[in-house]
Order: structure tokens, then C-alpha cells, then sequence
């Protein structure tokens, strides 16, 4: 099943970008030298008597966003491939990872470009994790695939040879989605009134350009479900959250959306908290799908526990699951003690989208052969991790849609008393609506 884009999910990022991101260095288009690593293990039995795969990995890890908020894709698919080479690796062949950070700007990411795809000549790109992908267009022209990236703009609805983690069936012929417009549905809003029973929602946004675009998105889907909508503009500079805590109470709000940064959030908290404001569910994205939450919302325990999250990838605590439970023992080996989050999942998924596209080929191993598999009519789920992804091409835009979805709320009390996400609705792949979609310009 081919999808449309995640409309919260990608305008979100994208409005946190535009609160967060500071005028980064512009002039000169080179990196230092420390921005390209050769990371991972490449030890494999065969790997002496056969080349190397070699895989570039672009993330903006020193950005202005902070470095732990874009580095989850490239550790995990750094987990992954540890774990695959420490098994021979694909055919024989060990996977050598080639990493860059573009330091969050479209000039080092372009800097990134030209350095892995075009001098050391990477065979592919994964787990692609950028602020601004300046480079896509020239990924793109040169045939190389950049598989499970991470669609923080509009690159993977826009160009051939771009797949991102979450599928899409746009042309990508050069322009974004449909003649400018990508479509996102409303399934998101349709679950919360199925799930808690919501009826009113807050929804919380600053003064500022980026997010207030992003809340009339939101605002825009909770009407098309019925929901009655209290709007909430803050200050970006001296936001009043008591202020706001007091409306969405008097109003009777059930659940609050918002389009702010993870510092935003936790002040509502706190002031939520504060004013005794109980809401059925405080909703918040897959950035803030991590296991800091704890420490992050350490303020505001009421709050903390009325956090839901929603996403396109399996719960990375659903310890049950042996698919999750392979990710977070590779994790642990690779990266001891550090938290675990929802886009380390989707870098280890990327990692494995890959190779199962790689091993698919045998020992004639080529990108067009890598791209047929990327391109088949089956969907793809890297062992259920994911929801079925998959890059049909439509020529019409989707007027309704079948979309499914994960969804997790947390509790502090989960994982034996450790804190941490509980899976709601059930199965993912069962937690689907028929919803409109509707359009938006990137």
C-alpha cells in the first residue's frame, strides 16, 4: 500500500525548524573535516576477499536543533549493520558506513552531497536525517538510492531515486507531490474522538510564522472530524501558559494539540499541571517519542502521564515484540545506556529496508536491482516495524484514504515502574481509518 504523506508529522518538523533554526554560516561550502566519519564495524568473514558496500548516512547531528534531536536514524541504522556484518554481511560483503553531518544547514548538506555521493561514490545513502536537504536534486541526478530517510521537507514526494521511511505515491518527477500539493489525512483526530471521546480541542501555537501555519493545518483536520476548536496563541518570546492552562480549562477542552518545541511543551505542562488542568490527552509527534520523557517532563507528572504520541513505526517499547526486542538488544550493545527513541527504530528499519533490497539481488548486486525492489507493487514492513510502505506512483491525487496508525500513550508505571510508551488502540495495522485527505503546499 502506497501512502500519502504524514501531514502532522512533516509540517510539524518543519515548523519546529523554523522556531528553533538560527542564521547558520552560509559563506564557503566546505565542512571540516571531522564532519565525515567511517563509522561501524566492518568485520566480516569475507570481508577481506570482497569489497566493502559502501553506504553514506547524512544527518544534521550538530545542528541548532541539538545534536541528540537528529542523530536517532543514523544510530540505529549503525546498530543494524554492526549486527549484520557481525554475520557475514550481505552476500559476503560488509557494510562500510560513511557518515557526514551538514551541521543542519542546506550548505553542508550540500557539502555532505558532494563528498558521499560524488568523490567517495557511496553506493547508496540510508537513514537520511536533514534540516534542509539541499542536496536531494543532485542525489537524485545521479542515480543513487537514499533509502528510509526521514521526509523533513518535501525531497521524498519530490524526486526519483529518494524513498523515504514512510513511502509515498507521489510522481516524484521533480515537483512536490501533486502539481505543488501534498495531501495528509485526518486520521489522527479520527482516532482520539474514537479512543477518549474528545469533542473539544486546544490547540497552542506561537506568533511566529512557521508554527501558526502548521495549528491552521491542524485546526483545519479537527474541524473536518467535528471537533470544536480553542485556538491558543502564545508569545514567542514571553508566552503566558497560565494564561492558555486557564482558557483550555474554562472551555472544557478534552485534548490539546500544539506547534511548539520540546521546551514550549514542557512549559504548558508545567503550567497545565500548575492550574490542576486534566486533559484526556496532551498529543505530541514522533520527535518527542523518546525515553527522556521522564527527565524532560520531570515537572509536571499529571501532564507526563496524559502524553500520546502518534506514528507510522511500531512502539519502540513493545518489549514483547521479537522484531523490537532484536532493535533494542542491538542498541544496548552498541550504544549502552543511551535512551532509546522512535527514530533510532526507524534508522535500525531503514538499515534493514536496504539490505533486504541488496540481498534481494544475489551476487549481481546493482542499484537498478536495489530500486526494483524498492519499487515493487508489494508493500514493505522490515518485519512489521513499520506500516506497509511502499512507492506505487499515482497520477491522481487521493481525494479519501485507508490510513492506519501507531499510537502509544506514556505511563510512568510501564516497564516495571521505569516509565515508559504503552501501545493504544491496538496493533497498528488494525488501528485504521477512512479518512479525507486533504491537500497542503510544502
Amino acid at each position: 500500500m502506497a501512502r500519502t504523506s504524514r501531514a502532522a508529522d512533516r509540517i510539524l518538523t518543519v515548523a519546529l525548524l523554523g522556531l528553533l533554526l538560527v542564521p547558520v554560516a552560509a559563506c564557503g561550502s566546505r565542512l571540516p573535516e571531522n564532519a565525515f566519519e567511517r563509522r561501524g564495524r566492518e568485520g566480516s568473514p569475507s570481508a577481506g576477499s570482497r569489497s566493502p558496500i559502501e553506504v553514506g548516512i547524512i544527518s544534521s547531528a550538530t545542528s541548532p536543533v541539538g545534536g541528540a534531536a537528529f542523530t536517532g536514524p543514523r544510530d540505529g541504522a549503525e546498530a543494524y549493520f554492526d549486527r549484520l556484518n557481525a554475520k557475514g554481511g550481505i552476500g559476503g560483503r560488509s557494510v562500510k558506513l560513511l557518515t557526514c553531518d551538514d551541521g543542519g544547514s542546506g550548505v553542508g548538506n550540500s557539502a555532505c552531497v558532494q563528498r558521499l555521493v560524488e568523490q567517495e561514490k557511496v553506493f547508496a545513502l540510508v537513514a537520511t536525517t536533514s534540516l534542509d536537504y539541499a542536496g536531494a536534486a543532485r542525489v537524485s541526478r545521479a542515480g543513487v538510492p537514499d533509502i528510509g530517510g526521514q521526509p523533513i521537507g518535501a525531497a521524498y514526494d519530490t524526486y526519483p531515486h529518494l524513498y523515504g521511511i514512510h513511502g509515498s505515491s507521489a510522481p516524484r518527477d521533480g515537483e512536490p507531490g501533486w502539481n505543488g500539493l501534498l495531501y495528509g489525512g485526518t486520521e489522527v483526530y479520527r482516532f482520539f474522538r474514537r479512543e477518549v471521546g474528545a469533542r473539544t480541542a486546544g490547540v497552542v501555537f506561537y506568533n511566529q510564522a512557521s508554527s501558526a501555519a502548521y495549528a491552521r493545518l491542524v485546526m483545519r483536520g479537527l474541524r473536518a472530524e467535528g471537533y470544536r476548536v480553542v485556538p491558543e496563541q502564545v508569545d514567542f518570546a514571553l508566552p503566558n501558559f497560565a494564561a492558555v492552562a486557564a482558557d483550555l480549562r474554562d472551555r472544557g477542552t478534552d485534548v490539546v494539540f500544539d506547534a511548539m518545541d520540546v521546551h514550549g511543551n514542557t512549559e504548558l505542562c508545567k503550567a497545565l499541571d500548575a492550574a490542576d488542568v486534566r486533559v484526556d490527552a496532551k498529543v505530541t509527534n514522533v520527535q518527542n517519542w523518546t525515553d527522556t520523557v521522564a527527565d524532560d517532563y520531570k515537572d509536571a507528572p499529571g501532564c507526563r502521564n496524559a502524553l500520546w504520541v502518534t506514528g507510522s513505526s511500531r512502539n519502540h517499547d513493545e518489549t514483547g515484540n521479537p522484531a523490537v526486542a532484536r532493535f533494542r538488544d542491538a542498541m544496548r550493545d552498541r550504544f549502552p545506556g543511551r535512551p532509546l527513541s522512535q527514530w533510532q527504530l526507524e534508522g535500525w528499519a531503514a538499515a534493514m529496508w536496504f539490505t533486504d533490497a541488496a540481498k534481494s539481488c544475489g551476487a549481481g548486486l546493482t542499484r537498478a536491482c536495489v530500486e526494483r525492489f524498492m519499487n515493487r507493487a508489494r508493500p514493505y514492513t522490515a518485519e512489521g516495524l513499520l506500516l506497509p510502505a511502499g512507492f506505487r506512483r499515482s497520477p491522481r491525487p487521493p481525494a479519501t484514504g485507508r490510513s492506519c496508525l501507531s499510537v502509544a500513550r506514556w505511563q510512568d508505571r510501564a516497564l516495571d515502574g521505569r516509565g515508559g510508551w504503552v501501545t493504544r488502540g491496538g496493533d497498528m495495522t488494525r488501528n485504521c481509518f477512512t479518512v479525507p485527505q486533504l491537500p497542503y503546499r510544502p
